[in-house]
């Protein structure tokens, strides 16, 4: 959501946090993603300005922006209806009695909102020890996941790939659309009966 600062950079990328990831997956985009992340950033002495850069060129810049993350700029079932989807996420989190402290600053259905949104989900699960209760979250999370993050991060990531002139943002959009089909995955009962908890915690 905001430019990447450079104790951000020093952290995730100069200190290898972003290559030493803690889950490890076999979906394909998670084996790119980490890939990718493995190879970013090489260069230190100009990684923090590249990566500035890119993140204007994807995300902020005033005209066109390459890659925004905003749900509402992508189509479903072939159209595009910005306040539909922004009143539809925007209801998502009302019905949990949520509402985002960027409220009036950044929009409901921006990609950091909703992903910060979908780990209070998985933090509420975690806790509830009533199975009726963790199936009925287990279902939330899973229709949360379809029709607001699957339903247009390929096509976001897609844009990613193109236009970002680094692996570290490649990287992290791969990432972002790996975790969430993991997520999806391992929380559907009739193909996961048990799972890891330990690694629905690191996913999130």
């Amino acid at each position: 959501m905001y430019e990447p600062k450079e104790e951000c950079i020093v952290d995730f990328w100069e200190n290898g946090i972003l290559k030493k990831l803690p889950v490890s997956s076999s979906n394909p985009n998670f084996i790119k993603a980490a890939s990718q992340l493995r190879d970013s950033c090489s260069d230190k002495t100009i990684c923090g300005k590249v990566l500035r850069e890119d993140y204007n060129l994807l995300f902020a810049r005033q005209y066109l922006p390459l890659a925004p993350a905003y749900e509402s700029l992508y189509q479903k079932n072939g159209q595009l209806n910005s306040n539909y989807h922004t009143a539809s996420v925007t209801g998502f989190y009302n019905s949990y009695g949520w509402e985002s402290k960027f409220k009036g600053k950044i929009k409901d259905d921006h990609l950091g909102i909703e992903l910060l949104f979908l780990t209070i989900l998985i933090d509420k699960y975690l806790v509830l020890e009533d199975e009726a209760c963790r199936e009925e979250m287990r279902k939330e999370i899973r229709r949360f996941i379809n029709q607001h993050i699957l339903s247009w991060v390929s096509e976001w990531n897609e844009k990613m790939q193109t236009h970002s002139n680094t692996l570290s943002f490649k990287g992290i959009g791969t990432l972002i659309l790996a975790c969430s089909e993991d997520i999806f995955m391992l929380l559907d009962q009739k193909k996961s009966i048990s799972f890891s908890i330990d690694n629905l915690k690191n996913q999130g």
